[in-house]
């Protein structure tokens, strides 16, 4: 079943204070979290397949980590399409939000799984490490993300995944999820900050 987006704001007629804000332009902070909200919903989609085609996560903490390194590949894709079409300071502001967001979102679900405690830092080191490798993979802004961009994160999730004797995680990851996901993910981006051909500005 394909993922609805959420691309759009709806305000309620019962609220005052939804009809004034919609009026206001919206920022990068505002778009990010869009994004953030709608890279989640991706994530979870996959994870919930993964489930469903019989991959097996045995841990909660398992889980938290195949989370982890699907963001970061999303974070990653995120930041290269925007790269050349914002300028540095919006794509600094959009970068800065959409990675916090998400942060924040994978703290309070590992707070709800694993109880309290202190994750950010965690999570901050996890992202940023992720984000180098990322980058110095290549990304073409008419083809997307190179083979090596998608055979890292495959690779990542089979390590997260070796524990529960899961096979074949590279081949679901590399010729099922990221063909089905990644049209997904660049239409949302495209729409929401009204991207353009690269050299452009929104």
């Amino acid at each position: 079943m394909a993922v609805r987006m959420k691309t759009k704001w709806h305000r309620s007629k019962r609220s005052q204070r939804n009809m004034e804000g919609g009026k206001k332009p919206k920022t990068m902070t505002d778009l990010a979290g869009v994004i953030a909200f709608n890279i989640w919903k991706l994530t979870k989609d996959i994870y919930l397949n993964m489930e469903k085609e019989g991959y097996r996560f045995g841990e909660d903490s398992q889980v938290i980590d195949f989370f982890s390194e699907v963001i970061a590949f999303m974070t990653a894709i995120s930041d290269r399409m925007v790269y050349g079409k914002l300028d540095e300071e919006q794509r600094s502001e959009f970068v800065s939000a959409l990675a916090t967001d998400l942060l924040n979102m994978m703290i309070s679900n590992k707070e709800d799984l694993l109880g309290p405690g202190d994750y950010r830092q965690e999570f901050i080191n996890s992202l940023n490490h992720r984000l180098s490798e990322y980058a110095e993979c290549e990304f073409d802004q008419e083809k997307g993300e190179g083979y090596e961009f998608k055979r890292l994160l495959a690779s990542s999730i089979s390590d997260v995944m070796a524990s529960s004797d899961n096979k074949w995680v590279l081949e679901q990851i590399m010729d099922y999820e990221l063909p089905r996901h990644m049209t997904n993910l660049k239409r949302l981006i495209k729409d929401v900050l009204g991207l353009k051909k690269s050299g452009t500005k929104p």
